[in-house]
């Protein structure tokens, strides 16, 4: 069922939160079908240089914008003020700062979330943290995934997403203003599984990465997914058990292209420390932030809190010793290989 609109001024407003690859590829896709989409960014030279130039400086430089369409700003409250339905896509390890800047309540918004990851300072995936932190219902929280990288966004090749969230009907509002002729998008009420598993596969595209820099070859590189979605399963059970099919696009789908896309950071960064690369040098040498760096050391804790009812997760309790407690990559992977079937 769609919102029925009765004139231009009752249609929601809709905001983007965040500067980078995947906040921008959301502001094109919500230009397709919008007439203002206000912009929120906290770099001034960037919002300067998208006015002056038409596109961002730094990611999809390809993409041009309408600036009459685009309302930029690097105050977020001002941002906040004029939309309904916030999408936020501020990497979570930047996230808690970011909105410690808030002055004005998100009571009254519909919040959704397209950052995957869990926000480090308080151990929370993102819906849960706005729920607890900002009072944002439930029923106003929603998650915006799928396999789908920005760079192909840029290049209208075709991509799928899935729109979250226990109210059917915001879901499909956004599904609605996302959908053009490159971009399908599904609805799902599967909100805590959509986002948990957003986070996780970034892990797994680190483990492919470090595999990949380790010199293993595409066959165990089947092998190491085909775990990785059993293990995916087993942990989201865990947090949140309800009828789901893994093999579904926001779960399978979104891992593989994460796994296997020469478009994945995550994947790279993983591939840099199998080569040999400190996680410090390798994420220097990066512009941008692999959130499975931040998500592996979440996911893990989360799960060791479990005590004897934690799920068995052989990949990430590798990834985790490698990334933080300094372990031998090969060595580690050599363990990990008699764990996997």
């Amino acid at each position: 069922m769609k919102l029925e609109v009765k004139s231009i001024s009752e249609k929601p407003k809709f905001a983007v939160f965040g500067g980078g690859s995947w906040a921008t590829a959301i502001v094109k896709m919500l230009c397709e079908n919008l007439d203002e989409v206000g912009w929120y960014m906290r770099s001034k030279d960037s919002i300067d240089f998208i006015k002056k130039h038409g596109h961002n400086p730094n990611y999809l430089t390809s993409v041009e914008f309408n600036l009459k369409q685009i309302k930029l700003s690097n105050n977020i409250n001002e941002t906040v003020t004029k939309a309904d339905y916030l999408i936020f896509v501020i990497p979570s390890a930047f996230l808690h700062q970011e909105l410690e800047k808030l002055t004005v309540s998100l009571e009254d918004k519909v919040v959704f979330s397209a950052i995957k990851g869990i926000v480090p300072e308080t151990s929370l995936i993102v819906g849960d943290h706005f729920n607890t932190h900002y009072k944002v219902p439930f029923n106003n929280i929603g998650v915006i995934s799928g396999p789908c990288h920005a760079e192909e966004v840029a290049l209208e090749r075709l991509s799928y997403l899935t729109i979250a969230s226990a109210d059917d009907e915001k879901a499909k509002i956004v599904a609605n203003v996302l959908s053009s002729d490159y971009i399908k998008c599904t609805t799902s009420d599967d909100v805590l599984g959509t986002e948990y598993a957003a986070m996780l596969k970034n892990i797994y595209a680190v483990a492919a990465g470090i595999a990949h820099g380790l010199g293993y070859g595409d066959n165990f590189q089947s092998v190491l997914m085909s775990n990785a979605i059993r293990e995916m399963k087993k942990y989201v059970k865990k947090v949140h058990k309800m009828k789901r099919d893994i093999n579904d696009s926001a779960y399978l789908g979104d891992l593989l292209v994460t796994g296997y896309s020469i478009f994945s950071r995550n994947r790279l960064f993983g591939t840099m420390v199998g080569k040999g690369y400190t996680v410090k040098s390798a994420q220097l040498e990066m512009s941008m932030v692999a959130e499975g760096y931040y998500a592996t050391k979440s996911a893990y804790k989360l799960n060791q809190q479990r005590g004897k009812k934690k799920a068995k997760t052989p990949i990430i309790d590798a990834v985790y010793e490698i990334l933080y407690e300094n372990k031998d990559p090969k060595k580690t992977f050599k363990k990990l290989t008699d764990k996997l079937d």
